[in-house]
């Protein structure tokens, strides 16, 4: 099939999809419709976002939850009841979501005070000190891998205790962008490093 053969009739298709209630995009998502998951995708990602976010108040969060929502949805399209409310099931998924991330949080805001609290005794074992420095050594690597520019804005940002604007000014880039990247470099770390050793290093070296 020509290319544009294909969008035509992919665009086609779409239109055709659009026009399915929700329960009928339900069943033929149970049965591997990938068109079907495209429509619902696209009819109810903007709600579900905004419902996410109203919560959240974090963009990049509500776009996490989102994309694990969306992804589990794919690989367990056979639970979906396709006569079921799919609306329903959509936002309750979306609440569960945000419920589990503000419990992750809540057990990574008590293991921040517990640990800040004994970082605040200073009186580390010898065994404490070595593995600290292992710990200092492995985010030093993890730093050296990030983008060049993503690296440079992250170190003057947390080493050099620059502010967004300071960076800004220096690299000629929008206070944005500078945000942006240093909250990309955040979220990558803490994939790599787990979140234990993210924090303690954090609160150790950057405080």
């Amino acid at each position: 099939m020509k290319p544009i053969v294909f969008v035509l009739s992919l665009f086609i298709s779409m239109r055709v999809y659009r026009s399915y209630s929700d329960s009928e995009l339900a069943y033929l998502l149970t049965q591997g419709d990938e068109l079907a998951f495209t429509e619902i995708y696209n009819r109810f990602y903007g709600l579900l976002f905004i419902h996410a976010n109203k919560r959240l108040n974090d963009d990049e969060e509500a776009k996490d939850v989102l994309h694990q929502l969306f992804e589990s949805l794919w690989v367990k399209r056979l639970q979906v009841a396709p006569d079921g409310n799919l609306s329903a099931y959509l936002y309750t998924a979306v609440r569960n979501r945000v419920l589990d991330v503000f419990a992750h949080q809540k057990v990574e805001s008590k293991y921040v005070d517990s640990l800040q609290d004994y970082i605040d005794q200073d009186h580390l074992s010898t065994d404490d000190m070595v593995r600290e420095k292992q710990m200092a050594v492995l985010i030093e690597q993890e730093i050296d891998a990030l983008p060049s520019k993503m690296r440079e804005i992250f170190i003057l940002s947390r080493k050099e205790n620059k502010s967004h604007k300071e960076i800004a000014l220096q690299l000629g880039l929008s206070e944005l962008t500078v945000k942006t990247q240093v909250k990309k470099a955040l979220r990558i770390l803490k994939s790599r490093l787990g979140v234990v050793i993210y924090v303690a290093f954090l609160l150790k070296t950057y405080r």
